[in-house]
């Protein structure tokens, strides 16, 4: 069986041998006789996977030990209500900065909770740029900001962490988390779906300081309850137990090959390679401002759009796939999370030049 370069933007591509050793402990998990998929969450086996994920997810960013890290369900856009229910905390509004899709989206569902104060928008230059953090309209009495640090539909990133003074600064790191260091203490917040660069869909994790914990809207159901999930280990109700137990070896391989930097290096040489090409062409554009644009989600057209299904049909013959476009926004997009190798992305390239040779 030959595999392909999967460029999807998530589900997305998880490390060969994380997959390897999954397809090997499918049916027994270390002599226990059962696979991970038909463990109590309660037992002791399950227990133990468990917590290995969440020390090794620890390790890797630093998180300090006045920090929560929860495993729920839902994804990012059950996150957009589950933020608002748990952060608003009797305040009337949050700050949210509207950096496109992703944001918009974030923006909408907290509307349902409380006041949205839209702090800066980068709509004016068609989300092509983050706003300079100086054009800022913060408002002090915010129950906290909101960013989304990489929008993977438009293909923007924050290249840095956004100084909002004391008020918490919540991040949608969905399609970045692990593809770089963070430092988490600058964050009271962080969540996302682990569907990019950690494991399957269905988990998504939630990075939480603990004195933000207690102050749920009286509507938040119980399992959404950030202070109940933390009393309970992220087992008050049944957790997507077979996607955290892929993520703990995702946090593992990710370990193997040097932790966080090591994995930036991989991710920016990646980015270099792809982003030079599509710079050096007068064939392919890429929109995005290049102070903000995305190491994960690179985002680019063709010159003519009726050019588009015979570039992707090409791609896919040579074992390229995923690579059209957002259906909002349509051109191509090129996902290179952490488990696309480099040979991959070269791979692209090669495709990219030839297209243009013949079509060009």
């Amino acid at each position: 069986m030959t595999r392909v370069y999967n460029f999807s933007a998530g589900p997305a591509a998880l490390p060969e041998s994380v997959l390897q050793q999954a397809a090997a402990e499918m049916l027994d998990w270390r002599g226990s006789g059962m696979g991970v998929m038909e463990m109590s969450h309660r037992g002791p086996q399950f227990t133990q996977i468990a917590a290995e994920a969440e020390r090794l997810l620890r390790e890797l960013l630093q998180a300090p030990a006045n920090y929560k890290l929860l495993f729920m369900q839902g994804g990012a856009l059950a996150e957009n209500a589950i933020v608002p229910m748990n952060m608003l905390r009797g305040s009337a509004s949050a700050d949210y900065i509207d950096t496109g899709e992703w944001s918009k989206k974030s923006a909408q569902e907290a509307r349902r909770y409380g006041g949205v104060n839209i702090a800066a928008s980068g709509a004016a230059s068609g989300y092509t740029a983050i706003p300079a953090r100086d054009t800022w309209q913060l408002d002090p009495q915010a129950a906290y900001v909101h960013i989304c640090s990489n929008e993977t539909i438009g293909g923007l990133e924050y290249q840095y962490t956004p100084d909002v003074g004391e008020v918490p600064l919540v991040a949608d790191m969905s399609s970045s988390i692990l593809s770089r260091p963070v430092d988490v203490s600058k964050y009271g917040l962080i969540y996302g779906g682990a569907q990019k660069n950690i494991g399957p869909a269905g988990l998504t994790l939630v990075i939480v300081r603990e004195d933000l914990l207690g102050g749920a809207l009286p509507c938040t159901p119980t399992a959404f309850n950030y202070q109940v999930v933390a009393d309970n280990g992220s087992m008050y109700n049944t957790p997507p137990t077979y996607a955290i137990y892929i993520a703990g070896l995702v946090f593992h391989w990710i370990q193997q090959q040097g932790g966080l930097a090591a994995m930036e290096a991989h991710n920016a040489a990646k980015a270099a390679l792809l982003y030079s090409a599509l710079d050096a062409s007068s064939f392919y554009s890429t929109p995005v401002a290049r102070e903000c644009r995305s190491r994960m989600n690179v985002v680019f057209r063709l010159p003519d759009e009726r050019l588009d299904a015979a570039f992707l049909k090409g791609a896919e013959a040579r074992g390229l796939v995923q690579l059209k476009g957002h259906r909002v926004v349509g051109g191509m997009r090129a996902s290179i999370y952490n488990a696309m190798p480099l040979a991959g992305v070269q791979a692209l390239v090669d495709w990219l030049r030839e297209f243009e040779k013949t079509q060009g």
